[in-house]
């Protein structure tokens, strides 16, 4: 995994909500989740390798090739960001494309925000990590950002950055996990979706 807090994070007890959530589903039988962290990018080459089940959590787009995709474990947000009196309103996400934004370069983003990134590639400022996005946004180098906005709550909050705001949710997505693809993980595929069609919906 990688740190994603509060989602995924390794230096909580319980490594997270989304982690603490699908550890307590597979406890249901007797089964041990174990989670290694890395950045985000090394995590996911990690998991190619023998002995390990994939990676957890990751949107949709992030199953690459190898893997195959579970069904939702837990739920994120997807928004736009910004900060108090940027003076920005929301319109469009096509109009959010319009003046310099920041961005999570290791992130793969949904299709529609691919599509305009690479289409004004001179208006997206490319950030590693969520931590230089929020700060980055919140000294005013650019006025909106695309993210989740939990994930920027959450880390304003730990850092003590008191003017982020949130301008528009654009989404609920799924967190899964990326199985990698091999005999042995479609038996753990077929017993985790059992495992989810059983417990109550509350997403």
């Amino acid at each position: 995994s990688l740190d994603w807090q509060p989602y995924s994070d390794s230096s909580s007890p319980h490594q997270g909500l989304s982690i603490h959530k699908l550890r307590t589903l597979l406890e249901r039988e007797n089964i041990e989740l174990r989670v290694e962290f890395y950045p985000w990018s090394r995590a996911r080459e990690t998991a190619r390798q023998d002995g390990y089940v994939g990676y957890f959590p990751a949107w949709p787009e992030e199953v690459v090739q190898g893997f195959i995709a579970s069904p939702p474990v837990d739920w994120s947000d997807f928004g736009v960001m910004t900060y108090q009196g940027s003076g920005t309103k929301w319109t469009s996400i096509e109009d959010v494309f319009d003046e310099r934004l920041g961005l999570v370069s290791s992130y793969v983003y949904p299709d529609d925000i691919t599509k305009l990134a690479r289409e004004k590639p001179n208006n997206v400022d490319p950030t590693p990590n969520e931590v230089t996005l929020l700060r980055k946004l919140s000294e005013g180098r650019f006025r909106r950002a695309i993210t989740s906005p939990t994930v920027m709550h959450y880390l304003a909050q730990k850092e003590g950055i008191t003017n982020i705001r949130t301008l528009k949710i654009l989404r609920k997505k799924p967190l899964v996990i990326a199985f990698r693809d091999s005999p042995e993980n479609m038996k753990r595929l077929r017993l985790l979706k059992q495992l989810l069609e059983q417990q109550p919906a509350c997403n």
